[in-house]
């Protein structure tokens, strides 16, 4: 008898050692990843001038309903787990969301200030809309009132300053056994790694596991930002309320 295949859909939004968790998953050997699988889509139905924008437009599909089979259908590989890494803006309003109710879905958070200093490093400039904790609240809400109970939770601060024990608290709500395997990876690409890592993936592709962040120092953030990251912290604080505990 062919066992059912656990379908995990991280949801997170950008900077937020999203890249460094789904190398977490890759790094067992029963699971497969899938890297944004919906990129594609959103620039398609936004128009977006993000970096590799026409590598990602012909790296994936273009319409978000060709995307969901894949996520739904057989597991690369023959795996008995598939760790989807999702962006939450790019599901946006008009995108379905009916095949959410197939798959378990988790929510990694990070502190909105420390999302836009590392965002704007990379790209600049940023939108509240940018950063996703918006759409992560809605999707959040949406999962836990079809559920009756909220789903997953963990902050990366917790990832980062115990990743054994707040991936242990993970795998127990994901329904999967933990392994040690999942601290530490091979530096490196991956065939697994979206068409654009070469925009965004430097310092995973140097890592081989997790660690903190490097201590130095911060100043405040420029008024437009901590505007930004002062309309985030709501979403933010709503769902931290529910994030597993380490230990």
């Amino acid at each position: 008898m062919t066992e059912t295949p656990v379908r995990i859909a991280m949801w997170s939004g950008p900077r937020n050692i999203s890249t460094a968790m789904m190398r977490s998953f890759g790094a067992r050997p029963d699971t497969a990843v899938i890297d944004e699988p919906f990129y594609a889509a959103y620039l398609a139905a936004t128009g977006l001038d993000h970096p590799m924008r026409e590598e990602v437009l012909r790296s994936q599909p273009n319409d978000w309903r060709d995307v969901v089979p894949a996520l739904l259908g057989p597991v690369p590989g023959g795996k008995r787990i598939f760790y989807q890494k999702h962006m939450t803006h790019h599901m946006l309003p008009e995108f379905g969301r009916d095949w959410m109710a197939n798959v378990i879905n988790a929510f990694l958070i990070r502190d909105p200030a420390a999302v836009l200093a590392s965002y704007v490093r990379r790209r600049g400039e940023a939108t509240l809309a940018d950063i996703g904790i918006v759409q992560q609240r809605e999707i959040f809400e949406r999962e836990a009132d079809r559920l009756g109970h909220a789903p997953p939770v963990v902050d990366s601060a917790d990832v980062l300053a115990d990743p054994a024990g707040t991936l242990s608290a993970l795998c127990e709500a994901l329904g999967i056994p933990y392994t040690d395997a999942m601290l530490s990876w091979p530096p490196g690409r991956r065939e697994t790694d979206g068409v654009w890592a070469p925009a965004w993936y430097a310092d995973v592709e140097r890592s081989t596991g997790f660690a903190p962040p490097a201590q130095r120092p911060r100043g405040p953030l420029p008024d437009e930002l901590r505007r930004i990251a002062d309309a985030a912290l709501p979403h933010y604080e709503a769902l931290r309320r529910h994030r597993l505990h380490r230990g």
